[in-house]
């Protein structure tokens, strides 16, 4: 029960994080490069004040590295620019699609054998993803799905680059810490595009630390349950609640196209993931 209510918690989190960005740069209350600044900052003070309860201060060189620290940053960069045309579902989809192609893709060029059943599941995900982003009238703006697109495979190479960690809330608050000064440089290269309202400041912080710095928290908490199957299965529901978030609190629309495109990619992973697990 307690490992359930923890995996619910986390992936309402990182759905939130979706949410948070659009309801901050969708009203136009901040930049991107604001936006991300702020989240990169407050997730990292999240992370290092639940490191000194833990004990275990987060200091340089005390986790992480700078290579998952550059991937951190590219990926909240990309996704932040991402939403300032994106849909919440539509962007959380072309995410989690990319992450899981990403690692996926790692996983065969270093020799991991798939049976049938998985190539059909990445083919079929493949399909959905190509289905998307096709014009038409309710395809997403092309520069919002490739910056997503290219958010998550940041983000895939972050958790493979993670996966062995020792200690993955030293690590990931370390990653956060050394974010800092890279997104710095961005805000100070855009300082002539900032714009801050209050409205858009807290969302930001609300989306570094309790989506992100909290968030990853309670996923680790939950991991410690679950099979790494399962940890990836359940991971499906994020664009899903990200889709019915973004429906209860945005107005956005739910079209045909992206419920299609997310029956083939959520479909086609799920087929990858279960073979997996089996």
């Amino acid at each position: 029960m307690k490992v359930t209510a923890l995996t619910i918690l986390a992936m309402c989190a990182f759905a939130a994080n979706s949410i948070f960005c659009r309801l901050a740069l969708g009203d136009a209350t901040i930049d991107a490069a604001g936006f991300t600044t702020i989240r990169l900052v407050s997730g990292a003070a999240v992370l290092w004040l639940v490191s000194i309860c833990r004990h275990r201060p987060v200091v340089k060189g005390a986790g992480g590295n700078w290579l998952s620290a550059a991937m951190l940053f590219s990926y909240a960069i990309c996704f932040s620019y991402a939403y300032l045309s994106l849909s919440a579902g539509t962007g959380a989809l072309i995410l989690f699609a990319a992450v899981q192609i990403t690692m996926i893709s790692t996983a065969v060029f270093q020799g991991e054998r798939l049976l049938v059943s998985q190539w059909l599941g990445i083919c079929l995900a493949l399909a959905g993803l190509v289905y998307l982003v096709l014009p038409g009238l309710s395809a997403p703006h092309p520069a919002g799905a490739a910056s997503m697109a290219a958010a998550g495979v940041a983000w895939g190479v972050y958790s493979l680059r993670g996966r062995n960690s020792g200690d993955p809330i030293s690590s990931t608050g370390g990653n956060f810490l050394r974010s800092v000064p890279l997104v710095l440089v961005i805000a100070v290269m855009s300082v002539a595009g900032l714009k801050f309202t209050l409205t858009g400041v807290l969302w930001a912080v609300a989306s570094g630390a309790l989506a992100s710095g909290l968030g990853y928290v309670i996923w680790y908490a939950a991991l410690k349950g679950l099979s790494a199957a399962r940890a990836a299965t359940v991971q499906l529901s994020v664009p899903v609640l990200a889709a019915v978030g973004g429906i209860v609190f945005l107005s956005e629309i739910l079209t045909l196209r992206l419920v299609f495109a997310a029956v083939a990619i959520l479909g086609g992973l799920s087929l990858v993931l279960a073979t997996k697990e089996s």
